[in-house]
Protein backbone atom coordinates (compact mmCIF):
# COMPACT_ATOMS: atom_id res chain seq x y z
CA UNK A 1 0.00 0.00 0.00
CA UNK A 2 1.36 3.41 -0.98
CA UNK A 3 2.25 5.98 1.62
CA UNK A 4 -0.19 8.82 1.02
CA UNK A 5 1.20 11.09 3.77
CA UNK A 6 0.98 14.71 2.61
CA UNK A 7 4.34 16.42 2.51
CA UNK A 8 4.81 20.03 3.40
CA UNK A 9 5.29 21.91 0.14
CA UNK A 10 8.65 23.62 -0.19
CA UNK A 11 8.62 27.39 -0.63
CA UNK A 12 10.68 28.73 -3.50
CA UNK A 13 13.12 31.61 -3.48
CA UNK A 14 10.72 33.57 -5.68
CA UNK A 15 7.92 33.12 -3.14
CA UNK A 16 10.24 34.18 -0.32
CA UNK A 17 11.16 37.27 -2.32
CA UNK A 18 7.49 38.22 -2.75
CA UNK A 19 6.86 37.77 0.99
CA UNK A 20 9.95 39.87 1.69
CA UNK A 21 8.55 42.64 -0.49
CA UNK A 22 5.23 42.36 1.39
CA UNK A 23 7.12 42.70 4.66
CA UNK A 24 9.05 45.77 3.46
CA UNK A 25 5.95 47.48 2.07
CA UNK A 26 4.05 47.07 5.35
CA UNK A 27 7.12 48.21 7.26
CA UNK A 28 7.46 51.29 5.08
CA UNK A 29 3.83 52.24 5.74
CA UNK A 30 4.04 51.76 9.51
CA UNK A 31 7.34 53.63 9.75
CA UNK A 32 6.03 56.57 7.75
CA UNK A 33 2.87 56.75 9.87
CA UNK A 34 5.04 56.96 12.97
CA UNK A 35 7.45 59.53 11.53
CA UNK A 36 4.63 61.82 10.36
CA UNK A 37 3.06 61.71 13.82
CA UNK A 38 6.46 62.44 15.39
CA UNK A 39 7.19 65.49 13.23
CA UNK A 40 3.63 66.86 13.51
CA UNK A 41 3.72 68.70 16.87
CA UNK A 42 -0.05 69.01 17.06
CA UNK A 43 -0.77 65.34 16.53
CA UNK A 44 -2.63 63.53 19.28
CA UNK A 45 -4.64 60.34 19.57
CA UNK A 46 -7.22 62.11 21.75
CA UNK A 47 -9.90 62.64 19.09
CA UNK A 48 -9.40 59.09 17.76
CA UNK A 49 -9.91 57.71 21.25
CA UNK A 50 -12.85 59.97 22.10
CA UNK A 51 -14.75 59.11 18.91
CA UNK A 52 -14.28 55.34 19.30
CA UNK A 53 -17.37 53.19 19.30
CA UNK A 54 -18.40 49.57 19.76
CA UNK A 55 -17.75 47.13 22.59
CA UNK A 56 -14.28 48.48 23.37
CA UNK A 57 -15.31 52.16 23.29
CA UNK A 58 -15.43 52.62 27.10
CA UNK A 59 -11.79 51.55 27.33
CA UNK A 60 -10.63 53.95 24.63
CA UNK A 61 -12.71 56.81 26.03
CA UNK A 62 -11.24 56.13 29.48
CA UNK A 63 -7.78 56.60 27.95
CA UNK A 64 -8.95 59.89 26.40
CA UNK A 65 -10.25 61.18 29.74
CA UNK A 66 -6.77 61.88 31.12
CA UNK A 67 -4.07 64.07 29.59
CA UNK A 68 -1.46 61.80 31.17
CA UNK A 69 -2.95 58.67 29.62
CA UNK A 70 -3.27 60.41 26.24
CA UNK A 71 0.40 61.39 26.45
CA UNK A 72 1.35 57.76 27.14
CA UNK A 73 -0.82 56.57 24.24
CA UNK A 74 0.77 59.18 21.95
CA UNK A 75 4.27 58.04 22.94
CA UNK A 76 3.52 54.33 22.50
CA UNK A 77 1.76 55.00 19.22
CA UNK A 78 4.55 57.04 17.66
CA UNK A 79 7.49 54.93 18.79
CA UNK A 80 5.64 51.66 18.36
CA UNK A 81 5.00 52.47 14.70
CA UNK A 82 8.57 53.68 14.16
CA UNK A 83 10.18 50.61 15.76
CA UNK A 84 7.82 48.13 14.11
CA UNK A 85 8.32 49.71 10.70
CA UNK A 86 12.10 49.78 11.09
CA UNK A 87 12.40 46.16 12.20
CA UNK A 88 10.10 44.98 9.41
CA UNK A 89 12.20 46.74 6.79
CA UNK A 90 15.46 45.43 8.26
CA UNK A 91 14.09 41.92 8.84
CA UNK A 92 14.94 41.95 12.54
CA UNK A 93 13.17 39.94 15.28
CA UNK A 94 10.45 39.26 12.74
CA UNK A 95 8.19 36.87 14.62
CA UNK A 96 7.99 39.16 17.66
CA UNK A 97 7.61 42.21 15.41
CA UNK A 98 4.73 40.61 13.50
CA UNK A 99 2.90 39.66 16.69
CA UNK A 100 3.25 43.16 18.15
CA UNK A 101 2.26 44.72 14.83
CA UNK A 102 -0.89 42.59 14.61
CA UNK A 103 -1.83 43.60 18.16
CA UNK A 104 -1.34 47.32 17.42
CA UNK A 105 -3.34 47.14 14.18
CA UNK A 106 -6.00 45.15 16.00
CA UNK A 107 -6.31 47.95 18.56
CA UNK A 108 -6.80 50.44 15.73
CA UNK A 109 -9.44 48.20 14.22
CA UNK A 110 -11.36 47.73 17.48
CA UNK A 111 -11.51 51.49 18.10
CA UNK A 112 -13.37 52.11 14.83
CA UNK A 113 -14.64 48.79 13.48
CA UNK A 114 -16.19 49.20 10.01
CA UNK A 115 -19.37 47.29 10.83
CA UNK A 116 -22.80 47.71 9.27
CA UNK A 117 -23.70 50.60 11.56
CA UNK A 118 -20.83 52.89 12.30
CA UNK A 119 -21.79 56.09 14.14
CA UNK A 120 -18.25 57.45 14.15
CA UNK A 121 -16.67 56.50 10.87
CA UNK A 122 -14.04 59.21 10.69
CA UNK A 123 -13.56 60.58 7.19
CA UNK A 124 -10.99 58.45 5.39
CA UNK A 125 -9.56 57.86 1.94
CA UNK A 126 -11.80 54.87 1.27
CA UNK A 127 -15.00 53.07 2.16
CA UNK A 128 -14.99 49.88 4.23
CA UNK A 129 -17.32 47.13 5.31
CA UNK A 130 -15.83 44.73 7.90
CA UNK A 131 -12.50 44.70 6.03
CA UNK A 132 -10.31 47.79 6.11
CA UNK A 133 -6.60 48.47 5.65
CA UNK A 134 -5.89 47.44 9.25
CA UNK A 135 -7.30 43.96 8.64
CA UNK A 136 -5.43 43.68 5.34
CA UNK A 137 -2.13 44.55 7.02
CA UNK A 138 -2.86 42.19 9.91
CA UNK A 139 -3.25 39.35 7.38
CA UNK A 140 -0.07 40.48 5.66
CA UNK A 141 1.84 40.37 8.94
CA UNK A 142 0.38 36.93 9.64
CA UNK A 143 1.86 35.68 6.36
CA UNK A 144 5.23 37.19 7.30
CA UNK A 145 4.93 35.57 10.74
CA UNK A 146 4.42 32.15 9.12
CA UNK A 147 7.31 32.73 6.73
CA UNK A 148 9.77 34.96 8.60
CA UNK A 149 11.87 36.08 5.67
CA UNK A 150 14.41 37.80 7.89
CA UNK A 151 16.34 34.54 7.72
CA UNK A 152 16.28 34.85 3.92
CA UNK A 153 16.82 38.61 3.45
CA UNK A 154 17.28 40.55 6.66
CA UNK A 155 19.33 41.03 9.80
CA UNK A 156 17.82 37.91 11.36
CA UNK A 157 19.97 35.93 8.92
CA UNK A 158 23.14 37.49 10.30
CA UNK A 159 22.04 37.28 13.95
CA UNK A 160 21.06 33.63 13.65
CA UNK A 161 24.43 32.79 12.18
CA UNK A 162 26.33 34.74 14.80
CA UNK A 163 24.32 33.12 17.56
CA UNK A 164 24.93 29.72 15.98
CA UNK A 165 28.70 30.24 15.90
CA UNK A 166 28.89 31.57 19.45
CA UNK A 167 26.65 29.14 21.30
CA UNK A 168 26.64 25.83 19.52
CA UNK A 169 28.98 23.78 17.44
CA UNK A 170 28.20 23.67 13.72
CA UNK A 171 25.81 20.90 12.78
CA UNK A 172 26.85 18.66 9.87
CA UNK A 173 24.21 20.15 7.57
CA UNK A 174 24.74 23.80 8.60
CA UNK A 175 27.21 26.06 6.90
CA UNK A 176 29.10 28.67 8.92
CA UNK A 177 28.68 32.40 8.49
CA UNK A 178 29.66 33.49 4.97
CA UNK A 179 29.96 36.53 2.76
CA UNK A 180 26.69 35.49 1.11
CA UNK A 181 24.97 35.64 4.49
CA UNK A 182 26.30 39.17 5.01
CA UNK A 183 25.12 40.24 1.56
CA UNK A 184 21.61 38.81 2.01
CA UNK A 185 21.40 39.95 5.62
CA UNK A 186 22.08 43.56 4.71
CA UNK A 187 20.14 43.52 1.44
CA UNK A 188 17.13 45.36 2.88
CA UNK A 189 19.06 48.13 4.67
CA UNK A 190 19.23 50.36 1.54
CA UNK A 191 15.44 50.48 1.71
CA UNK A 192 15.72 52.19 5.08
CA UNK A 193 18.16 54.69 3.58
CA UNK A 194 15.75 55.32 0.72
CA UNK A 195 12.96 55.88 3.22
CA UNK A 196 14.98 58.42 5.18
CA UNK A 197 15.96 60.40 2.07
CA UNK A 198 12.38 60.34 0.74
CA UNK A 199 10.90 61.48 4.05
CA UNK A 200 13.42 64.30 4.34
CA UNK A 201 12.73 65.36 0.76
CA UNK A 202 8.99 65.49 1.40
CA UNK A 203 9.02 67.24 4.76
CA UNK A 204 12.21 69.29 4.99
CA UNK A 205 12.47 71.24 1.74
CA UNK A 206 11.80 74.95 2.15
CA UNK A 207 11.08 77.50 -0.52
CA UNK A 208 13.74 80.09 -1.31
CA UNK A 209 11.44 82.84 -0.04
CA UNK A 210 10.85 81.07 3.27
CA UNK A 211 14.56 80.55 3.76
CA UNK A 212 15.31 84.19 3.07
CA UNK A 213 12.63 85.33 5.51
CA UNK A 214 13.74 82.92 8.22
CA UNK A 215 17.39 83.94 7.94
CA UNK A 216 17.01 87.63 7.30
CA UNK A 217 19.83 89.93 8.30
CA UNK A 218 17.81 92.85 9.65
CA UNK A 219 16.27 91.90 13.00
CA UNK A 220 13.78 94.77 12.77
CA UNK A 221 12.01 93.09 9.84
CA UNK A 222 9.62 90.34 10.85
CA UNK A 223 8.70 88.35 7.78
CA UNK A 224 7.24 85.42 9.64
CA UNK A 225 4.54 86.95 11.74
CA UNK A 226 1.11 88.28 11.96
CA UNK A 227 0.04 89.87 15.22
CA UNK A 228 -1.30 86.50 16.36
CA UNK A 229 1.53 84.18 15.30
CA UNK A 230 5.07 85.45 15.78
CA UNK A 231 6.50 82.14 14.60
CA UNK A 232 4.84 79.00 13.35
CA UNK A 233 4.63 76.76 16.38
CA UNK A 234 2.08 74.06 16.98
CA UNK A 235 1.70 73.41 20.68
CA UNK A 236 0.86 69.81 21.47
CA UNK A 237 -2.43 69.06 23.25
CA UNK A 238 -0.49 67.48 26.11
CA UNK A 239 0.79 71.01 26.86
CA UNK A 240 -2.74 72.05 27.81
CA UNK A 241 -2.73 73.59 31.29
CA UNK A 242 -6.31 72.58 31.90
CA UNK A 243 -9.66 72.85 30.14
CA UNK A 244 -11.33 76.26 30.34
CA UNK A 245 -14.08 77.10 32.79
CA UNK A 246 -17.72 76.93 31.73
CA UNK A 247 -20.70 79.21 32.05
CA UNK A 248 -24.42 79.05 31.31
CA UNK A 249 -26.63 80.92 28.86
CA UNK A 250 -30.23 80.19 29.78
CA UNK A 251 -30.25 76.35 29.75
CA UNK A 252 -27.07 75.92 27.71
CA UNK A 253 -23.75 75.19 29.41
CA UNK A 254 -20.71 76.14 27.36
CA UNK A 255 -17.02 76.92 27.66
CA UNK A 256 -15.94 80.50 28.36
CA UNK A 257 -13.94 80.45 25.13
CA UNK A 258 -15.94 79.76 21.96
CA UNK A 259 -14.52 78.75 18.59
CA UNK A 260 -15.40 81.31 15.91
CA UNK A 261 -16.31 79.96 12.49
CA UNK A 262 -15.16 82.78 10.21
CA UNK A 263 -11.81 81.18 9.44
CA UNK A 264 -13.37 77.77 8.86
CA UNK A 265 -15.98 79.25 6.53
CA UNK A 266 -13.46 81.41 4.67
CA UNK A 267 -14.83 84.77 5.82
CA UNK A 268 -11.43 86.22 6.59
CA UNK A 269 -10.96 89.89 7.47
CA UNK A 270 -7.73 90.44 5.59
CA UNK A 271 -7.97 94.16 4.89
CA UNK A 272 -6.51 94.71 1.38
CA UNK A 273 -5.14 91.15 0.95
CA UNK A 274 -7.94 89.98 -1.34
CA UNK A 275 -6.66 86.40 -1.78
CA UNK A 276 -6.78 85.44 1.90
CA UNK A 277 -10.39 84.23 2.00
CA UNK A 278 -9.68 81.75 -0.81
CA UNK A 279 -6.48 80.68 0.93
CA UNK A 280 -8.35 80.03 4.18
CA UNK A 281 -11.00 78.01 2.35
CA UNK A 282 -8.31 75.93 0.67
CA UNK A 283 -6.75 75.18 4.05
CA UNK A 284 -10.04 74.25 5.66
CA UNK A 285 -11.04 71.26 3.58
CA UNK A 286 -13.56 68.96 5.23
CA UNK A 287 -11.03 66.71 6.96
CA UNK A 288 -9.15 69.73 8.29
CA UNK A 289 -12.41 71.13 9.68
CA UNK A 290 -13.04 67.80 11.41
CA UNK A 291 -9.50 67.84 12.85
CA UNK A 292 -9.93 71.43 14.06
CA UNK A 293 -13.26 70.73 15.74
CA UNK A 294 -11.91 67.54 17.33
CA UNK A 295 -8.86 69.37 18.68
CA UNK A 296 -11.10 72.13 20.03
CA UNK A 297 -13.26 69.59 21.87
CA UNK A 298 -10.21 67.76 23.21
CA UNK A 299 -8.97 71.12 24.53
CA UNK A 300 -12.26 71.88 26.28
CA UNK A 301 -13.71 74.29 23.70
CA UNK A 302 -17.16 72.76 23.41
CA UNK A 303 -18.99 75.37 21.29
CA UNK A 304 -18.69 76.71 17.75
CA UNK A 305 -20.25 80.04 16.76
CA UNK A 306 -20.74 80.40 13.03
CA UNK A 307 -23.05 80.91 10.06
CA UNK A 308 -25.79 78.45 9.01
CA UNK A 309 -23.86 77.91 5.76
CA UNK A 310 -21.59 75.61 7.74
CA UNK A 311 -24.49 73.59 9.13
CA UNK A 312 -23.97 70.76 6.62
CA UNK A 313 -20.34 70.18 7.57
CA UNK A 314 -21.25 70.47 11.27
CA UNK A 315 -23.90 67.77 10.85
CA UNK A 316 -21.36 65.58 9.05
CA UNK A 317 -18.96 66.09 11.92
CA UNK A 318 -21.64 65.06 14.41
CA UNK A 319 -22.74 62.04 12.41
CA UNK A 320 -19.57 60.71 10.81
CA UNK A 321 -16.83 61.80 13.20
CA UNK A 322 -18.73 61.32 16.44
CA UNK A 323 -18.31 65.00 17.34
CA UNK A 324 -20.36 66.67 20.05
CA UNK A 325 -19.40 70.32 19.65
CA UNK A 326 -22.33 72.69 20.25
CA UNK A 327 -23.45 75.05 17.50
CA UNK A 328 -24.45 78.69 18.05
CA UNK A 329 -25.84 80.10 14.80
CA UNK A 330 -25.69 83.74 13.77
CA UNK A 331 -28.71 83.11 11.49
CA UNK A 332 -27.13 85.18 8.74
CA UNK A 333 -28.81 83.89 5.57
CA UNK A 334 -28.82 86.60 2.87
CA UNK A 335 -29.55 89.26 5.44
CA UNK A 336 -32.80 87.59 6.53
CA UNK A 337 -32.53 86.58 10.18
CA UNK A 338 -35.90 84.77 10.18
CA UNK A 339 -34.91 82.55 7.26
CA UNK A 340 -31.61 82.03 9.00
CA UNK A 341 -33.44 81.08 12.19
CA UNK A 342 -35.50 78.39 10.44
CA UNK A 343 -32.42 76.96 8.76
CA UNK A 344 -30.53 76.97 12.05
CA UNK A 345 -33.36 75.18 13.86
CA UNK A 346 -33.44 72.50 11.15
CA UNK A 347 -29.65 72.16 11.43
CA UNK A 348 -29.81 71.45 15.17
CA UNK A 349 -28.40 74.71 16.51
CA UNK A 350 -28.09 74.87 20.31
CA UNK A 351 -28.54 78.66 20.44
CA UNK A 352 -29.28 81.40 17.91
CA UNK A 353 -28.79 85.14 17.59
CA UNK A 354 -29.20 87.90 15.04
CA UNK A 355 -25.85 88.43 13.33
CA UNK A 356 -24.26 91.79 14.20
CA UNK A 357 -24.41 93.49 10.82
CA UNK A 358 -28.02 92.34 10.30
CA UNK A 359 -29.06 93.67 13.72
CA UNK A 360 -27.26 96.96 12.99
CA UNK A 361 -29.27 97.34 9.76
CA UNK A 362 -32.58 96.39 11.39
CA UNK A 363 -32.09 98.99 14.12
CA UNK A 364 -31.04 101.61 11.59
CA UNK A 365 -34.33 100.96 9.72
CA UNK A 366 -36.39 100.87 12.93
CA UNK A 367 -37.44 97.25 12.32
CA UNK A 368 -37.62 96.36 15.99
CA UNK A 369 -40.71 94.23 15.34
CA UNK A 370 -38.59 91.85 13.26
CA UNK A 371 -36.05 91.54 16.07
CA UNK A 372 -38.86 90.85 18.53
CA UNK A 373 -40.37 88.23 16.22
CA UNK A 374 -37.00 86.53 15.97
CA UNK A 375 -36.65 86.33 19.76
CA UNK A 376 -40.19 84.97 20.20
CA UNK A 377 -39.82 82.28 17.52
CA UNK A 378 -36.47 81.14 18.86
CA UNK A 379 -37.79 80.91 22.41
CA UNK A 380 -40.81 78.91 21.25
CA UNK A 381 -38.28 76.31 20.07
CA UNK A 382 -36.65 76.34 23.49
CA UNK A 383 -33.47 77.92 22.18
CA UNK A 384 -31.49 80.71 23.86
CA UNK A 385 -32.02 83.78 21.64
CA UNK A 386 -29.50 86.58 21.32
CA UNK A 387 -28.84 89.88 19.58
CA UNK A 388 -25.51 90.69 17.97
CA UNK A 389 -24.08 94.12 17.26
CA UNK A 390 -21.03 95.88 15.94
CA UNK A 391 -22.34 99.31 16.97
CA UNK A 392 -23.10 100.13 20.58
CA UNK A 393 -26.13 102.14 19.39
CA UNK A 394 -27.72 98.87 18.28
CA UNK A 395 -27.59 97.48 21.81
CA UNK A 396 -28.79 100.75 23.33
CA UNK A 397 -31.72 101.04 20.92
CA UNK A 398 -32.85 97.44 21.56
CA UNK A 399 -32.81 98.04 25.32
CA UNK A 400 -34.76 101.30 24.91
CA UNK A 401 -37.44 99.41 22.93
CA UNK A 402 -37.73 96.79 25.66
CA UNK A 403 -35.96 94.02 23.73
CA UNK A 404 -33.97 91.93 26.20
CA UNK A 405 -32.40 88.86 24.64
CA UNK A 406 -31.05 85.83 26.50
CA UNK A 407 -27.54 86.95 25.58
CA UNK A 408 -25.67 89.69 23.72
CA UNK A 409 -22.97 89.23 21.09
CA UNK A 410 -21.05 92.49 20.97
CA UNK A 411 -17.62 93.46 19.65
CA UNK A 412 -14.92 94.44 22.13
CA UNK A 413 -11.27 95.25 21.62
CA UNK A 414 -8.89 98.09 22.37
CA UNK A 415 -7.73 100.46 19.66
CA UNK A 416 -4.04 100.45 20.54
CA UNK A 417 -2.81 99.11 17.21
CA UNK A 418 -1.37 101.05 14.33
CA UNK A 419 -4.17 100.59 11.77
CA UNK A 420 -7.05 101.48 14.13
CA UNK A 421 -9.14 104.39 12.91
CA UNK A 422 -12.77 105.39 13.36
CA UNK A 423 -13.59 104.64 9.73
CA UNK A 424 -15.31 101.29 9.64
CA UNK A 425 -15.09 101.11 5.86
CA UNK A 426 -11.36 100.51 6.14
CA UNK A 427 -12.06 97.07 7.69
CA UNK A 428 -9.65 97.61 10.55
CA UNK A 429 -11.78 98.41 13.59
CA UNK A 430 -14.91 96.80 15.00
CA UNK A 431 -15.35 98.47 18.38
CA UNK A 432 -15.08 102.18 17.67
CA UNK A 433 -15.39 103.37 21.27
CA UNK A 434 -14.49 100.50 23.61
CA UNK A 435 -14.70 102.59 26.79
CA UNK A 436 -18.35 103.46 26.11
CA UNK A 437 -19.10 99.83 25.26
CA UNK A 438 -17.55 98.66 28.53
CA UNK A 439 -19.44 101.26 30.54
CA UNK A 440 -22.83 100.52 28.96
CA UNK A 441 -22.52 96.71 28.94
CA UNK A 442 -21.76 96.89 32.66
CA UNK A 443 -25.40 97.89 33.24
CA UNK A 444 -26.85 94.88 31.40
CA UNK A 445 -27.65 91.67 33.23
CA UNK A 446 -27.69 89.26 30.31
CA UNK A 447 -24.64 87.13 29.41
CA UNK A 448 -22.30 88.81 26.96
CA UNK A 449 -20.29 87.00 24.28
CA UNK A 450 -17.53 89.36 23.16
CA UNK A 451 -16.25 88.87 19.63
CA UNK A 452 -13.62 90.47 17.41
CA UNK A 453 -11.56 90.68 20.59
CA UNK A 454 -8.34 90.45 18.53
CA UNK A 455 -9.50 92.97 15.90
CA UNK A 456 -9.12 90.35 13.17
CA UNK A 457 -5.57 89.43 14.15
CA UNK A 458 -4.27 92.90 14.93
CA UNK A 459 -4.08 92.21 18.69
CA UNK A 460 -2.22 89.32 20.30
CA UNK A 461 -4.40 86.90 22.32
CA UNK A 462 -2.22 87.53 25.39
CA UNK A 463 -3.52 91.11 25.28
CA UNK A 464 -6.99 90.66 23.82
CA UNK A 465 -8.24 87.81 26.01
CA UNK A 466 -7.53 89.38 29.45
CA UNK A 467 -8.83 92.73 28.16
CA UNK A 468 -12.19 91.20 27.21
CA UNK A 469 -12.73 89.32 30.48
CA UNK A 470 -11.53 92.18 32.66
CA UNK A 471 -13.92 94.59 30.96
CA UNK A 472 -17.08 92.58 31.38
CA UNK A 473 -17.27 89.80 28.76
CA UNK A 474 -18.75 86.57 30.14
CA UNK A 475 -17.62 84.57 27.10
CA UNK A 476 -15.20 85.25 24.25
CA UNK A 477 -15.47 84.11 20.65
CA UNK A 478 -12.20 83.67 18.75
CA UNK A 479 -11.47 82.47 15.26
CA UNK A 480 -8.67 79.93 15.64
CA UNK A 481 -6.66 77.76 13.29
CA UNK A 482 -5.95 74.28 14.60
CA UNK A 483 -2.35 75.21 15.46
CA UNK A 484 -3.56 78.08 17.69
CA UNK A 485 -6.18 76.28 19.76
CA UNK A 486 -4.06 74.90 22.61
CA UNK A 487 -2.15 78.17 23.03
CA UNK A 488 -5.34 80.22 23.05
CA UNK A 489 -7.00 77.92 25.57
CA UNK A 490 -3.95 78.17 27.83
CA UNK A 491 -4.04 81.97 27.53
CA UNK A 492 -7.74 81.93 28.45
CA UNK A 493 -7.20 79.68 31.46
CA UNK A 494 -4.33 81.87 32.65
CA UNK A 495 -6.35 85.08 32.12
CA UNK A 496 -9.30 83.75 34.11
CA UNK A 497 -7.10 82.50 36.95
CA UNK A 498 -5.35 85.87 37.30
CA UNK A 499 -8.39 88.06 36.67
CA UNK A 500 -8.48 91.20 38.82
CA UNK A 501 -10.41 94.46 38.84
CA UNK A 502 -13.39 93.11 36.91
CA UNK A 503 -16.26 95.49 37.70
CA UNK A 504 -19.14 93.82 35.88
CA UNK A 505 -20.62 90.78 37.71
CA UNK A 506 -20.54 87.44 35.94
CA UNK A 507 -23.74 86.67 34.09
CA UNK A 508 -23.90 83.13 32.87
Amino acid sequence: MKDITLKKPAISSFQLTIITLLRIVIGWHLLYEGVVKFISPGWTAASFLESSWGIAAPFYQFLASSNTLVSIVNFLNIWGLILLGTTLILGLFLRSTCLLGMILLGLYYMAHPPFLENPSSIASEGNYLFVNKNIIEIMGLFVVYLFPTGHFIGLDRILSKLHFLQVRKPAPDRKPYSRRDLLFGLASTPVLGGFISSALLKHSLKSREEGLLANQVKPSIDGLSSATTKAFTFTKPDALIQKPAKGIIKNLQLSRIILGGNLIGGWAHSRDLIYVSKLVKAYHHENKIFETLSLAEASGVDTLLTNPQLSEVIQKYWKHAGGKIQFISDCGVRGDCLKGLNKSIDAGAHAVYIQGEIADRLVLRNKFDEIERFLLQARKQGLPAGIGAHHLKTVQACVEHGLRPDFWVKTLHNTNYWSATEKMEHDNIWCVNPSKTIQYMESLKEPWIAFKILAAGAIHPKEGVPYAFKNGADFICMGMYDFQIVDDVNITVDALSHLKDRRRPWYG
